[in-house]
């Protein structure tokens, strides 16, 4: 029996789940980050918080090889365990929530956590916040469905399950609350708010139980020196802005060049912890999620000229895991970024203006919240971050300023973040949200007409005239003897041939067919159906096995598309209202 039959109140049943959700997160940070830590313990002899100092008095050839042999071992996983044969992170959550109604795959979910604390492991250049985002929205859409729960619901449990993952990572309940929903959820409407915030406190409670009240960096009070630093901070804005664009253009540019690598998908992951390697034997705070280096630059004991490599190295590093197939999130390394470039920017502010900087550690900070806004696309929640970290207040003011001039710079040349970006190079829009959803959820194989009017490639001009003049459409679908589709032909395809006898013996469909038509495979969804239509303008599409073997099946019409979309929305909004009473 559903749980909705017991109880009426959509609130009370959040608030409810809300609990077990945010404690399941909660509980799963931990595993994630303990994994991480006997992972590294075992490649690397070292855990996440001293990385450095472990990995400096490790042999050349452990460095190195440590991440290619992980590698390996991560894309065989990854090839044989998880669907779909691909790490995942945040921008499938942010999918599941928009276009698949809360929707998530529980074994792909323990599948990628694993994959990515293994990656993050062996030494790879990726974030951790990401994997226990996606871990965290799979328990909520695990309840979600098991207690058939409607889209609605099932969207704010999502929510609920991300707000727990971020709030126990970064120790930070009233940033993980606004994640979720500026990021995930993409609305405040007040349906979703309160169970939110239940799971986010949850998962704060839970985390605090195990690690302590402890922040996710040891931030030294910090505040602003006068608010003559601001046009300073404009400009760190600026330049985070830029480091943002460059970081994630890096990014797609380096998945783009991993993907034409010869060899099995399963073996690129080897071939960028190779390289990741390499580059630790000169670079070693690369490695890892970076915590250890962003502690040292919040602490100011990097000199300018490393902090300035690592901002390039630390790119390179996470651009080459991500495009060759390392699990992993963002998250985490672009704070590090930010916080090289902000350390670097302040050591030079502060030698031409010292008695107006509040010193290195402040922009530091700034840059961390500045470089992360605009990469995650997320403004509100980083700053939040900060805030929770920082508990100060002017320097959050200064945070504030330094995210919205990266924000903004981030927008003009880019248009998007870094998770959006991810979802339009896969294909999605989400902008059409749940209609595109009721699109894509329904296959051309269902519509289509296997009555179709063909004729072989054969036959004559006399035969064609005849079965035009009987078709109800006007159009021919012309075959190979093989079944396969070699064009159309309409009425007007004839031209001067079809009242012209003199030229029966002469020509036939092969001669007169319009070849390479629009055509739709059994496995198409209706989104692809429409586009196919509105871009060629015909009525009639044909639809084949597949475009390899180009077998005929039948024809799809507008008008099926058109009516198949409007019973599926009725059906869905029935059961929304069912589900509601």
């Amino acid at each position: 029996m559903r749980l909705r039959r017991i109880i009426r109140n959509d609130q009370l049943i959040l608030s409810i789940l809300a609990v077990f959700v945010g404690a399941a997160a909660g509980g799963g940070v931990i595993a994630i980050r303990e994994l991480i830590d006997f992972i590294q313990g075992v490649f690397l002899a070292g855990t996440s918080e001293n990385l450095i100092s472990s990995v400096t008095s490790l042999h050349w050839a452990q460095i190195l090889f440590a991440p290619a042999i992980g590698g390996l071992m991560i894309g065989l996983f990854i090839h044989y365990f998880i669907p779909g044969r691909k790490p995942r992170s945040v921008a499938k959550v942010i999918e599941a929530s928009a276009l698949q109604g809360g929707r998530m795959n529980f074994r792909a979910g323990i599948g990628a956590a694993i994959a990515s604390a293994a990656s993050i492991g062996v030494g790879g250049s990726v974030g951790r916040e990401g994997p226990a985002i996606h871990l965290g929205a799979t328990f909520g859409a695990w309840f979600a469905e098991k207690l058939h729960l409607t889209r609605s619901l099932s969207q704010a449990l999502l929510g609920c399950g991300a707000a727990a993952a971020v709030a126990a990572s970064f120790n930070a309940p009233i940033a993980g609350a606004l994640f979720a929903h500026e990021v995930v959820v993409g609305h405040f409407a007040m349906s979703a708010f309160a169970p939110i915030v239940i799971a986010s406190v949850v998962g704060t409670i839970v985390s605090r139980i195990y690690f302590g009240d402890f922040p996710a960096f040891g931030i030294s009070e910090q505040s602003l020196a006068s608010f003559w630093e601001f046009p300073a901070v404009v400009g760190l804005g600026i330049a985070s802005g830029l480091v943002a664009i460059l970081f994630m253009r890096t990014a797609m540019k380096t998945e783009d060049i991993m993907q034409k690598a010869p060899g099995p998908q399963w073996l690129r992951p080897a071939i960028g912890g190779c390289l990741v390697g390499g580059i630790a034997l000169v670079f070693p705070q690369v490695l890892g999620v970076g915590y250890d280096a962003t502690d040292l630059a919040l602490k100011v004991q990097l000199p300018l000229t490393l902090l300035i490599a690592l901002i390039f190295m630390k790119m390179l590093a996470t651009s080459i895991c991500i495009g060759s197939g390392f699990g992993g999130g963002i998250f985490t390394p672009s704070l590090m970024i930010g916080a090289m470039l902000g350390g670097a920017y302040g050591i030079v502010a502060t030698d031409i203006f010292p008695e107006f900087s509040s010193g290195p550690g402040a922009y530091t900070i700034i840059g961390m919240g500045a470089v992360s806004a605009a990469v995650l696309g997320a403004p509100i929640s980083t700053t939040l971050i900060i805030f929770e970290l920082t508990d100060d207040y002017p320097l959050t003011i200064a945070v504030m300023i330094g995210v919205v001039v990266s924000n903004i710079v981030a927008q003009q040349f880019l248009g998007k973040s870094f998770f959006s970006w991810q979802l339009e190079r896969a294909g999605l829009d989400l902008k059409g949200g749940f209609e595109t959803a009721l699109l894509r959820s329904i296959k051309v194989r269902r519509l289509v007409d296997r009555n179709s009017e063909t004729v072989l490639v054969g036959a004559g001009l006399q035969e064609l005239r005849h079965k035009l003049q009987a078709s109800e459409t006007g159009e021919l679908f012309v075959l190979k003897e093989d079944g396969e589709l070699f064009g159309t032909i309409t009425l007007a395809d004839l031209s001067d041939a079809a009242f012209d006898h003199d030229v029966d013996n002469l020509i036939n469909a092969g001669d007169v067919a319009r070849v390479h038509p629009p055509i739709l495979d059994l496995d198409d969804d209706l989104e692809t159906a429409n586009k196919v239509i509105r871009d060629s303008g015909e009525h009639y599409i044909g639809v084949v096995e597949n475009h390899e073997t180009m077998k005929f099946i039948g024809t799809l019409h507008e008008t099926e598309v058109m009516a198949a979309y409007n019973r599926a929305l009725v059906e869905a909004r029935h059961e929304e209202h069912e589900g509601a009473h």
